[in-house]
């Protein structure tokens, strides 16, 4: 199968092929960015860089067996200035259906976020099939919904190829997450990765699969966090400064929030780690909860690691949830598992270039998933 790659990238798409077992002889990819161009040849150093998509050398009509790309999304995003087609990078877009045009493969993919209707319909239009929406919450431990534009070459024109929906495997943070050292809890907190949450300030975006936890829940009050396919609020960094969406703290019972490109400071998500309790020690530091007159110890508890069980419940009713509990940043290597890329797949490059290329990726997992409904016949020619 010969394959040509617009805004390749990393080379999630070639990740993606490879982990559907479909043997590719050529890869051909456009892109710019050198470390994510460093990346791909690191870990697949027989791809043909071709360089920037709009001074391509356009194959002849026939020669690519599918053609795939996530052109730029910032225009589009609703998180942010929705500039659309007015944004010059959105204009991409019409650089990948010059190529589609001229090329003529029997498989075209084009991914990209969600985004105004007036927008959507400009790009199905030109491609001649409507998108099917999919979220990475299903086989990852993050929310991700993205478009899909996926079709076959039907004499003159592409027909969308249905999408079976994803099967949950039932990821939430806390299986993503290394067991980062945690036997010093002092140097811990004023790690890169560490700071206080404030526990007062609290909500639960999911309706009905978590409950919302405050800093005075006492007796009989402490709620149970079940695992939840939405991101779970939790609280506050309140030593970070900006916007406040680069402040939320979330529980490892649910999904991460959408990775962005992580440009600027504290714009990795966040996940609480463990919590401040009191407890009721004996002499030798054991806990005798039901001894009432002893007095409250206050405490950090974790367990497994980073795994805390700081958001579930403790079920003593003398226990006292404080307003504070720990957090930190995910690390490159938990987003590449968010992406579920194989691990340390972008080493070698800084933890500032890692968290963009994983921002600006695919979710492994689900372009998998779409590759695998491609006929057999092309695959194996």
């Amino acid at each position: 199968m010969n394959v040509l790659s617009l805004f390749d990238g990393m080379s999630c798409g070639q990740l993606a092929l490879q982990r559907a077992d479909i043997d590719v002889e050529n890869y051909f990819a456009c892109e710019i960015d050198k470390y994510a161009m460093q990346i791909t040849q690191k870990n697949f150093p027989n791809t043909f860089q071709w360089g920037d998509v709009t001074k391509i050398k356009m194959p002849t009509e026939g020669s690519i067996d599918l053609l795939m790309g996530g052109s730029p999304c910032q225009g589009f995003s609703f998180a942010g200035h929705q500039l659309n087609f007015d944004d010059p990078r959105s204009k991409l877009f019409f650089d990948f259906i010059r190529v589609l045009d001229a090329v003529k493969p029997k498989y075209v993919l084009l991914e990209n976020v969600r985004m105004s209707q007036k927008s959507q319909d400009i790009i199905s239009e030109a491609i001649g099939f409507e998108p099917q929406a999919l979220d990475s919450k299903w086989v990852s431990g993050q929310k991700r919904f993205r478009l899909y534009w996926w079709g076959k070459l039907v004499g003159d024109y592409y027909k969308q190829i249905p999408i079976p929906p994803l099967e949950d495997k039932g990821i939430v943070l806390a299986d993503i997450l290394e067991d980062l050292p945690f036997d010093e809890a002092p140097n811990y907190l004023k790690g890169t990765w560490c700071g206080r949450v404030r526990g007062d300030l609290v909500k639960s975006v999911d309706d009905d699969k978590a409950h919302c936890l405050t800093a005075s829940m006492y007796k009989g009050q402490i709620p149970t966090f079940v695992k939840s396919k939405k991101p779970i609020q939790v609280g506050v960094a309140n030593d970070i400064k900006g916007f406040d969406i680069i402040k939320r703290v979330y529980s490892p019972q649910g999904k991460s929030p959408t990775l962005t490109t992580m440009q600027g400071g504290h714009r990795q998500p966040k996940v609480a780690i463990g919590r401040i309790v009191n407890r009721r020690l004996d002499e030798h530091g054991t806990r005798k909860d039901n001894q009432l007159e002893l007095p409250f110890t206050t405490q950090l508890e974790v367990s497994d690691g980073a795994k805390s069980n700081c958001l579930t419940t403790v079920q003593k009713d003398n226990v006292v949830v404080s307003e504070d509990f720990l957090y930190r940043k995910l690390t490159p290597l938990e987003c590449e598992r968010l992406q579920t890329v194989p691990d340390g797949y972008t080493e070698g490059a800084s933890k500032t270039q890692r968290y963009r290329m994983l921002g600006n990726g695919w979710t492994i997992d689900v372009i998998a998933h779409i590759f695998s409904y491609m006929d057999k016949e092309v695959i194996n020619e």
